[in-house]
């Protein structure tokens, strides 16, 4: 494979690092501050988009920018891997950046100008995660992602948002010291590097009870994936502001922890590894319970971001669970699901939002006839809520077909009913709501219209629009996704 020297992930991590400072000298003037945040959003995915023709024609781009001491490297690598994570962030950022605009001043929020600020470093770490080259670059961005965001999630700075914020650090945090710090240091110590390097770097280093310790420390210590019971603290974060909620579930948090778990497990420990040691088979258990368990505990939550938040717990642990089949089809179809999830949900969240910033409602419970009020907004909700039930012509559907498909192909049909039964329950929790919007009528007294396209307003209904039609998009274009699927599963497979 052709390697080219580059400092485009440099420009692409550093872009709306740079902006913080733009937003923050325009503190005193909202439209000059939210325009850097536009104007970034837009170049930071202009760089990324740059440097796909490179990857798509087979080769990678690579960065070494320091030497801490022999071994440790802060090193950059743009693989057809990291380009997945990488358009997904970048392209939502934009649509979120207008969002924002519209959320915040509509419900005139403060501390505007630290908001914008974090949000900016939020997706500089996360580009960080999806060009490191290594284990100690990635935990360097890991760290700092838990960090910039946690200003985000304490944001209204009341009792509960203090309390909870406090959480987020210390489960984020305190996970990723004790157990993916250790897991670090050990695989340096056994391997000898920290290199990702297709087919892994563990095989033959160890005996087989360290291997398994390893895994072990590597799965309990990324509490970014929400996988239980280290999920507790994504619920908790939804006391944040909506645009907050679709930036941990969609557009940076979860998928790098998802993202961190797949690149782990093929480029450190190597499929034939986690073969041989049954451990791609087990952590698929720990998957499905995870994803059975927090669709269940969805049925049961009245608050709609509440009922999200565990749909998020749940749809991450389909990317581990198809990764975990170790398949070619299901490996792919974890690679696409982080585009998908997070296309349908911040579909899901921008609705949420959007509804509460013109009628303040945050329960299902309040939402009979709200699709006669916001017919748009509800429509954008309807289609994130189909695709990721998985209903034909819309984008999940793809995902959950090459997950069962990957299921079949490793001879594990228990996981293909998992995928069928989990799919019911999210059908069970969406469609409810669903159904209320459309065909209940409004309660006793609410006027019938919301101006959905008035004002400040606008600014939250338009790009909940957009990444709907995204979500149809995805369905359509899957193929060609699918081709940058397959460059990483043939590196995968064929370095192993």
């Amino acid at each position: 494979m052709e390697i080219i020297e580059s400092t485009k992930p440099i420009y692409a991590i550093l872009i709306s690092f740079f902006a913080t400072f733009l937003i923050a000298f325009a503190a005193r003037s909202p439209n000059l501050r939210e325009s850097w945040t536009v104007i970034a959003a837009l170049i930071k995915f202009g760089i990324v988009m740059s440097m796909l023709p490179i990857i798509l024609a087979g080769k990678t781009i690579e960065y070494n920018l320091l030497t801490v001491m022999p071994g440790l490297d802060i090193a950059f690598r743009v693989d057809a891997f990291s380009m997945f994570f990488a358009i997904t962030a970048s392209t939502l950022w934009i649509v979120t950046a207008f969002y924002c605009i519209g959320y915040m001043r509509s419900l005139k929020e403060k501390h505007q100008t630290r908001f914008y600020m974090c949000f900016a470093l939020s997706l500089s770490a996360a580009l960080g995660i999806a060009f490191s080259a290594n284990l100690f670059t990635m935990f360097i961005f890991y760290e700092m992602l838990t960090l910039v965001t946690y200003p985000l999630v304490i944001h209204s700075q009341t009792a509960e948002a203090v309390k909870k914020a406090r959480r987020y650090l210390v489960y984020l945090l305190g996970t990723s010291i004790v157990f993916q710090l250790t897991a670090i240091v050990a695989t340096f110590y056994f391997a000898g590097t920290l290199e990702f390097i297709p087919g892994g770097i563990l095989a033959g280093t160890a005996s087989d009870m360290v291997i398994v310790v390893i895994f072990i420390l590597f799965i309990a210590g990324i509490a970014k994936a929400g996988i239980m019971p280290f999920h507790v603290w994504l619920p908790e974060a939804m006391v944040a502001p909506t645009p907050v909620s679709a930036l941990l579930h969609a557009v940076a948090v979860v998928k790098a922890g998802v993202f961190i778990v797949i690149k782990i497990l093929l480029y450190v420990f190597g499929v034939d590894l986690l073969a041989e040691l049954g451990l791609g088979l087990a952590l698929a258990f720990v998957a499905s319970f995870t994803i059975i368990a927090a669709s269940v505990i969805a049925l049961q939550k009245d608050n709609l971001k509440a009922r999200l938040a565990y749909s998020t717990v749940g749809q991450l642990s389909y990317v581990v669970l198809a990764v975990s089949l170790l398949t070619p089809a299901a490996i792919a179809a974890s690679l696409m699901h982080i585009m998908v999830h997070a296309s349908s949900k911040i579909t899901l969240f921008f609705t949420a939002g959007a509804i509460y910033a013109a009628t303040k409602k945050k329960k299902i419970s309040e939402l009979d006839g709200i699709g006669k009020q916001m017919p748009l907004t509800m429509i954008a909700f309807t289609v994130g809520a189909l695709s990721l039930i998985g209903v034909p012509l819309f984008a999940g559907f793809i995902t959950k077909w090459y997950m069962a498909t990957g299921a079949i192909e490793a001879g594990h049909l228990i996981f293909v009913g998992v995928i069928i039964i989990s799919s019911m329950l999210n059908a069970a929790y969406f469609l409810p709501i669903v159904r209320a919007a459309f065909f209940k009528p409004l309660p006793e007294g609410e006027h019938p219209k919301v101006k959905e396209l008035s004002g400040y307003t606008a600014f939250t209904v338009v790009p909940l629009l957009i990444t709907a039609v995204m979500v149809v998009a995805l369905f359509f274009v899957a193929p060609w996704v699918m081709v940058l699927a397959q460059l990483v599963v043939a590196s995968v497979i064929g370095g192993s």
